[in-house]
């Protein structure tokens, strides 16, 4: 009889990437940590010995908890939130099974140090149309949920960051940017150690809007036409990120699920 208190490897790569995703909470153990310091996409790593401090942190989301192989501490640790009132679930076989299953896995060592709140802060130049929209969208999906981005004049960047202690990107000279013929998207998914077909088809639409070859993917066109006419619906920046998210929702799921897909109404049936 399936559990009902946790989830298969496969049922959570379903959601993965998905604005509905369950929270993902990392409870190794440091040595089986070290031993291989990658992390499922967007989780976060906490102490299973002090749940009862930080449980509360969770209220009202629904989280998947991961140990290495799925047993005693991510299932102590899920029934512990589920006492909580939060709703929890232990992966099933763990990080092991995760990883043995070839699900996306994010190299630890590329992400920024985080704030005293526990999030990555980002920034980059103001009045964003493609691949400043793209780049948040990827780390609120698949590295950081709860990640901040300042939107500041292109002359401030660089001060901005030192100041404020966040990272700089989509901007000349900076690690996070552009590549040769490779847009920032690019560089992030590279960097991260993302790898995945959908992401794969959605960074060559981003890449073609976003450097002028239109040619590169159908797709291309129509993506950059309802990135800049979001840019002109929104003066505020963060308004338009948030807008902006529902599109990269929309054609990540066509990446995954519906490029093969065709409308097929009116018939093209010939009149009797």
């Amino acid at each position: 009889m399936p559990s009902t208190t946790a989830i298969t490897v496969s049922q959570l790569s379903r959601l993965i990437g998905l604005p509905g995703a369950p929270a993902i909470v990392d409870v190794r153990i440091e040595e089986d940590y070290s031993a291989d310091p990658r992390l499922l996409p967007a989780s976060n790593r906490r102490d299973f010995k002090t749940v009862s401090t930080w449980a509360s942190e969770f209220a009202g989301s629904r989280v998947t908890v991961v140990c290495q192989k799925g047993q005693k501490l991510s299932q102590g640790v899920a029934a512990w939130l589920r006492h909580e009132g939060v709703s929890a679930e232990s992966l099933e076989g763990g990080f092991e099974a995760w990883r043995d299953g070839k699900g996306p896995l994010i190299d630890a060592g590329k992400i920024p140090p985080r704030d005293e709140k526990g999030r990555t802060v980002w920034v980059t130049r103001s009045r964003p149309k493609v691949d400043r929209i793209a780049c948040p969208w990827l780390i609120r999906r698949f590295i950081d949920p709860s990640a901040v981005f300042l939107f500041v004049e292109a002359a401030e960047v660089s001060a901005t960051a030192d100041r404020f202690q966040a990272v700089p990107f989509d901007i000349d000279k900076v690690f996070w940017t552009h590549r040769g013929e490779c847009c920032t998207f690019d560089t992030m998914i590279e960097e991260f150690g993302l790898e995945s077909e959908a992401l794969d088809r959605l960074a060559m639409i981003v890449r073609a809007a976003d450097t002028a070859r239109l040619d590169l993917v159908p797709q291309a066109a129509g993506f950059l036409a309802a990135s800049l006419g979001l840019s002109r619906m929104f003066r505020d920046d963060l308004e338009q990120m948030e807008a902006g998210m529902l599109l990269y929702d929309a054609f990540f799921r066509w990446c995954r699920d519906a490029t093969e897909e065709t409308h097929n109404w009116p018939s093209a049936s010939k009149p009797s």
